[in-house]
């Protein structure tokens, strides 16, 4: 089993997740708007250092997840073929559909549960976080965080680690983890990343028992969806399925509404 690093793919990956935090702030400045008026340091010292501080963390979290990848056969196979000079256009061609489709599956089951949930979860839950509307253009940079970031946190470093975890303690004959290894993988992973989002919702409306749990759900959902596909054909399918499921939640559904 490999444990080593291909160095210029975290690179890749690194850069893109520093894009990736530029490309939220605008829209964190929008929906933290009131947040800021109580800043111990100006918001020009502060940009800089959190994303300086993102860059390190991101570093670690990609180190980890490709140092164990190799292990549990999880792979970025169309980054990895193309720095190896491979051809892989037929392969970018073969993800395409299933990962788009699956992300916009993704932002429907979205939409219906956020539905559901405003049938029980009263106005006045919801009230203080309602009159926050990040512009579009916003909520399209926003996305580039989505189908980068938290495809590295949740599935290259924790479901990563997660599934290394399992294997380790579990084994098989095989040599690699089993489907059952995998699954709980995904499903574990993606339920701490909706757990994970709790803090931000907790500066836009008051925490009860069930807006936790649409937290957790609205967060956790795409969360199984992307796992699969990270699983089954890899952390770039993963990553343009949340994309596009973000896209559809943050910019076309904001487009219909307004």
């Amino acid at each position: 089993m490999n444990n080593s690093i291909n160095w210029r793919l975290f690179w890749i990956l690194l850069l893109a997740s520093v894009f990736g935090v530029i490309s939220i702030i605008p829209y964190m400045l929008t929906i933290q708007a009131d947040l800021l008026k109580e800043l111990p340091i100006p918001l020009h010292v502060l940009l800089p250092i959190q994303v300086a501080q993102n860059m390190v963390i991101f570093a670690i979290l990609i180190y980890v997840g490709l140092y164990l990848s190799g292990s549990v056969g999880l792979t970025a196979p169309i980054l990895e073929g193309w720095l190896q000079g491979k051809e892989v256009k037929p392969y970018i061609k073969s993800i395409l559909g299933i990962s788009i489709t699956l992300g916009m599956l993704a932002s429907i089951l979205i939409i219906g549960i956020d539905y559901l949930f405003s049938i029980f979860i009263k106005a006045e839950t919801t009230a203080q976080s309602a009159h926050v509307s990040p512009p579009i253009w916003q909520g399209f940079l926003a996305s580039f965080y989505g189908g980068i970031n938290e495809e590295v946190i949740t599935r290259l470093f924790l479901m990563t680690s997660l599934t290394w975890l399992f294997f380790k303690v579990k084994g098989n004959r095989e040599g690699k983890p089993t489907d059952f290894d995998m699954w709980l993988a995904i499903i574990i992973a993606a339920f701490l990343f909706g757990a994970g989002h709790l803090p931000l919702a907790a500066t836009l409306t008051r925490l009860t028992p069930l807006v936790i749990m649409r937290v957790i759900l609205l967060n956790g959902v795409g969360g199984i969806i992307f796992g699969w596909l990270y699983w089954r054909k890899g952390l770039e399918s993963a990553m343009l399925s949340h994309f596009s499921a973000d896209i559809i939640l943050h910019v076309i559904l904001s487009l219909l509404i307004h």
